[in-house]
């Protein structure tokens, strides 16, 4: 498959909270979205799998309009991973379990290589999700998301509860799930150093508004705004 192929494509999209918001998600890609608190980077992921839907504009998923598309089998295809890791009451293999359940292909969920995707043990499936650590939870979660073999990851703040060598592992994950999976990857941080680690694209927002969008090692040592300059100095 083309590296260069565009798998989210968003064309001035506005909401409430946004304000005519463009840019392409590429095949492979890591891309990063910084900003203060407020400035809409969360709405705008939520955007991409309808948890929100927009007043204006169009997103396209491979060149289809997302409202094309059926929630459930969008959701698939575009996985969210958010701060907390949200898991129901029950098992590490239950959660895991779930979405291919509700889809009824529930035959094709391999948990043990889910688990060892994620670089948990195998022993790990029967264990309650409440005597996991925060990292192990978070692990749990991406496998879940992982199981209905996405395109497209978002991250919403998915490290920011994690102690510094947890997030490290749960970064060289990612990395590698991007190179192996082929999965594109767009993460909201508030970590202007795991945004440099992480992008190779980064869009920085502020008041719903993209005020600068660019390859990520130029932004952070270039920026073109005075308003980027000036958040990266805060």
């Amino acid at each position: 498959m083309d590296k260069n192929q565009s798998i989210i494509t968003c064309k001035d999209v506005s909401t409430d909270r946004l304000k005519d918001i463009s840019f392409e998600l590429r095949r492979k890609q890591i891309m990063t979205i910084v900003g203060p608190s407020g400035a809409g980077k969360s709405s705008l992921l939520f955007l991409l799998n309808r948890l929100e839907e927009p007043i204006s504009g169009k997103i396209y998923y491979l060149g289809q309009n997302i409202k094309d598309i059926p929630v459930t089998q969008l959701r698939c295809e575009i996985g969210m991973v958010f701060q907390s890791a949200y898991l129901f009451d029950g098992t590490a293999e239950e959660n895991i379990q779930y979405g291919p359940k509700m889809s009824g292909k529930l035959e094709d969920c391999n948990v043990d290589r889910l688990l060892d995707l994620v670089d948990l043990p195998k022993s790990f499936k029967m264990r309650h999700v409440t005597s996991l650590s925060g990292g192990e939870q978070q692990r749990v979660a991406i496998a879940r998301t992982f199981a209905n073999k996405p395109s497209v990851l978002l991250l919403d703040e998915a490290t920011s509860a994690l102690d510094i060598k947890t997030t490290e592992h749960i970064e060289e994950l990612l990395i590698r799930l991007r190179d192996e999976k082929e999965i594109s990857i767009l993460m909201v941080t508030h970590n202007l150093k795991q945004a440099e680690r992480m992008g190779s694209q980064t869009l920085y927002m502020e008041e719903g508004k993209l005020i600068e969008r660019g390859m990520t090692t130029r932004m952070f040592a270039h920026p073109e705004t005075n308003h980027f300059e000036k958040f990266l100095k805060e």
